[in-house]
């Protein structure tokens, strides 16, 4: 067995890493991130004209869109095994494919039943994105950097969204453009991906050390560093068996699988997607045409671009957990003042519409700005190096289980409830997705992956259970 000493650990942590190398590795595999965002944002521009020319209802518009997230509860489940046996690489390039595949069938869509089934195939490969290029991200960054590395994946996701909103500003009717142009990120994404390497510690759990070195001297930029690095990779891998489903339900393991799903499940009830889905469809009800309810809804996706950046610095300075807690409680705000301005007959001048606007975008940027940001982030670390492939798979499929739900009960909640109601609904979860934050998100910036699994080996993994250890 490798043994960590201290002075292997201070030499790592000394040496300066190549991070010019990182984040060119990091910006080419959360690519797929961007796809993944403009396929799930352009469906909300789309949504526009295809309602008119295939007239459809609000069901029919709820399936439609909740069909990329059907996909998706199915691939993130399936990468995840596929991630441990194949690789992360392997599996990113797949989502590649998969992403070039369903969009041209996506354009070509000649009837509703085609389209759903396309979307469908794109959502097998945004699942899959949201389960691998976050893992793939957090073993190659160095533990310093990671949070801005992995937050790369969600600016691509706000960024794709933005592009997509602006796309659809400009092409206006021509929806099946606006699904084709999705096929060009992707091509970007397979070229970029035969050149960079594969996980160091997927190398060092398949055995293939002299393999893991190399990657880990090209990346951190020193032969010193990697010989730590990988002691205390071995280290940790030694303890662990080959992993299975049943390895998550262990005792020790549940809290990584309860802050993981739990985060993942909040980033949806708290009405997240909802508003990116169906923001446009909401805003013409309010009395906008379909240009200022697109491009209202499009300068919100900037301001969130723009908070995405900020807070991918953030997580890395004061950390995960206080960044959630200084952010959701102003998104409760934006949610109870937009209830207001949707009452009775909602937005009647300009003033109160454009308020509208405002709260919408705040909503965006503190909501999907912290929620965005860190259900990723914190679903690659928590994890056990062993089931990391799987634990980031349960992540991603409680995001996308609850991302369903609320695609498909969002206009239809509006509908019966009111757009004031249900906004109110969404605040209320709100405060409970904060005390969830609170009690039971730990903090792991700054930390390395096996240091994160001492904590959970340890039952200091909670916050509370910290402060229990810290009374006595």
């Amino acid at each position: 067995m490798s043994a960590v000493t201290s002075s292997s650990v201070a030499e790592a942590s000394e040496a300066t890493p190549k991070t010019g190398l990182v984040v060119g590795i990091a910006v080419i595999a959360a690519l797929g991130g961007l796809l993944f965002g403009y396929d799930t944002g352009v469906i909300g521009v789309a949504l526009l004209g295809l309602g008119r020319q295939f007239a459809l209802d609000d069901t029919t518009k709820q399936l439609v869109t909740g069909a990329i997230i059907f996909g998706a509860l199915f691939g993130c489940l399936a990468t995840g095994p596929f991630s441990d046996k194949l690789g992360r690489r392997r599996m990113v390039i797949f989502v590649g494919v998969l992403f070039a595949v369903g969009s041209i069938a996506s354009a070509l869509a000649p009837s509703v039943g085609w389209l759903i089934a396309a979307r469908f195939l794109l959502g097998l490969s945004a699942g899959s994105s949201t389960q691998i290029i976050p893992v793939y991200i957090a073993e190659v960054s160095p533990s310093k950097h990671r949070g801005k590395m992995v937050t790369l994946f969600q600016f691509m996701v706000v960024f794709g969204i933005t592009v997509a909103y602006f796309t659809g500003f400009v092409l206006g009717e021509h929806w099946r453009w606006m699904f084709g142009l999705g096929v060009v990120p992707a091509i970007v994404l397979l070229g970029g991906m035969a050149y960079l390497p594969e996980s160091p510690r997927w190398l060092v759990a398949e055995k293939r050390i002299d393999e893991a070195m190399k990657v880990l001297e090209r990346v951190r930029g020193s032969a010193t560093a990697a010989r730590a690095e990988i002691a205390e990779i071995e280290t940790v891998a030694e303890q662990e068996p080959t992993s299975s489903w049943r390895d998550i339900a262990k005792p020790w393991i549940r809290p990584a699988v309860i802050v993981g799903a739990g985060i993942s499940m909040f980033s949806q009830i708290t009405g997240n997607n909802a508003l990116i889905y169906y923001a446009p469809t909401i805003l013409t009800k309010a009395g906008f045409s379909d240009e200022a309810a697109v491009l209202g809804t499009g300068a919100s996706t900037v301001l969130l671009v723009i908070m995405t950046v900020i807070g991918s610095f953030l997580v890395d300075k004061i950390g995960r957990r206080t960044y959630l807690l200084w952010m959701i409680p102003g998104s409760i705000v934006a949610l109870i003042v937009m209830g207001f301005m949707f009452q009775g007959a909602g937005p009647q001048n300009d003033f109160s519409r454009w308020l509208t606007v405002g709260c919408l975008a705040a909503y965006m940027m503190l909501n999907c700005g912290s929620f965005g940001i860190c259900i990723w982030l914190i679903n690659s670390e928590v994890y056990p190096l062993f089931v990391r492939g799987k634990g980031a798979s349960i992540g991603a499929f409680s995001h996308w289980t609850f991302d369903l739900i609320v695609t498909l009960t969002t206009l239809s909640l509006v509908t019966w409830l009111g757009a004031t109601h249900t906004f109110w609904l969404y605040a209320v979860i709100s405060v409970f997705a904060l005390a969830f934050v609170y009690y039971l998100v730990p903090e792991t910036a700054g930390k390395s992956l096996e240091e994160i699994e001492h904590e959970l080996r340890e039952h200091r993994f909670y916050p509370f259970q910290k402060k229990r250890l810290a009374q006595h």
